[in-house]
């Protein structure tokens, strides 16, 4: 069993996002705690207006919402009346058996697992701590509750996925195919639970690879300079799609100011894996010394390693940054090392006899491992620039070539006044 605890300041969004589950019939409400009430007979406004009236005891406290969800094994087999047993007794040993809550068994995903909400906001007032809930009652409940129903522990199953070099198969949000909003918000919930990535540019190295895009904005915009960021879809050839969604209206939050916490607690944490992928590309640059940059591309796919090269409007190349799928990990080039830079690779490779990146990307190039990605741009020669700009004005009426100082003015015929 895995539980995953998320802290936040809205309970109605989280009540949304279950309930908006339970009308795609992807979730049904299953338990129900100190409502008063069967859970078939709660409505969604008065759960909202039971959560309402304990958190107004305490206004002061803001951050006052508890959602988790246990995962459980695929292999388990568990019926209803054995999951609400469960998060009870889960519950009560983290300390809310006395609390409201409510329990939401999701069928959205190939394993098992439930969803609870509660409020941390007693009936007298007073709060419940949750600094540090995951670490020091959630591991200890967890684990009793795995011996007590001879659960799969978690310990098992994250050495079984080690062992498993497959990266996670996850669909690539496409617009118009699904919802925006959710798709992202799935997408980013995957990306930000699964890979160490300290930087923004890291970050969307690996959302590009599922349609999607964290942008701030121009550097001179005032969404830049106000730290704002907003989130869209991309098509086949790296184009924004649709209209962007503002970080803070997505269910997470996942503003700049908290990406930028994540950010820093992954940078300590993702060092354990930098010589691994050191290693591991030294041996394919070493191993194959007369190689080009599509073979090195090829190799690195093969140890599960998606390279990304970052051309400007010149077709110069000046980044590099390495997605390790095994480890979960990315790193730029220049941070694993002199020798890793985009400069100092291509130096070792020998030169490409025609362009590595067109106009028209095949779809191989975004198959799952070895994307390659310029910065959302795509290379385009002038020649198919021009006949592009001349392809839209056709297509948009007439088009007359002459200047606009010879064009003729229709003359307004006269009106008589009678």
């Amino acid at each position: 069993m895995v539980a995953k605890i998320k802290i936040g300041k809205s309970i109605i969004g989280v009540l949304n996002y279950n309930e908006q589950k339970v009308r795609e019939n992807k979730a049904e409400c299953i338990g129900a705690n100190l409502f008063g009430r069967e859970v078939k007979e709660l409505t969604f406004p008065e759960k909202i207006r039971r959560f309402a009236r304990i958190m107004e005891l305490n206004a002061k406290t803001k951050t006052n919402t508890l959602h988790i969800s246990l995962n459980f094994d695929p292999s388990e087999n568990l019926n209803k009346e054995l999951l609400v047993r469960i998060a009870d007794e889960y519950m009560n040993k983290l300390g809310f058996g006395d609390q409201p809550y409510l329990v939401y068994k999701h069928n959205d995903a190939a394993h098992p697992h439930i969803h609870l909400v509660s409020t941390n906001i007693r009936s007298d007032g007073s709060r419940i701590d949750l600094h540090n809930i995951g670490r020091t009652r959630s591991e200890d409940a967890r684990k009793e509750i795995e011996s007590a129903y001879n659960l799969v522990k978690a310990s098992e199953r994250e050495r079984t996925e080690r062992i498993d070099l497959k990266p996670l198969k996850i669909g690539q949000v496409t617009y118009g195919k699904s919802a925006t909003k959710r798709g992202i918000a799935n997408v980013l919930s995957y990306v930000l639970a699964s890979y160490k990535v300290s930087s923004l540019p890291e970050l969307n190295a690996v959302l590009k690879h599922f349609n999607v895009i964290a942008d701030r904005g121009p550097a001179d915009s005032l969404m830049y300079l106000n730290k704002g960021l907003n989130y869209s879809l991309l098509d086949d050839k790296g184009r924004k799609q649709g209209v962007p969604i503002k970080a803070s209206s997505i269910y997470q939050n996942p503003t700049l100011p908290f990406l930028e916490q994540h950010f820093n607690k992954c940078k300590e944490n993702k060092q354990p894996f930098k010589q691994n992928l050191q290693n591991r590309i030294g041996s394919v640059l070493n191993g194959n010394p007369s190689m080009d940059r599509r073979a090195f591309l090829a190799k690195l796919k093969s140890e599960n390693i998606q390279a990304i090269f970052y051309t400007n409007e010149k077709g110069l190349t000046y980044g590099l940054t390495f997605v390790d799928h095994v480890q979960k990990v990315v790193f730029a080039g220049s941070d694993l090392g002199k020798e890793m830079t985009a400069k100092a690779i291509l130096e070792k490779l020998v030169p490409e006899s025609k362009p590595l990146v067109t106009s028209r990307a095949p779809n191989e190039l975004r198959d799952h491992l070895v994307p390659i990605i310029s910065e959302g741009k795509t290379t385009m020669d002038s020649h198919q620039y021009v006949k592009g700009l001349v392809d839209d004005l056709m297509m948009q009426g007439s088009y007359d070539p002459s200047p606009p100082r010879l064009w003729k003015r229709k003359k307004r015929k006269k009106r008589l006044n009678i």
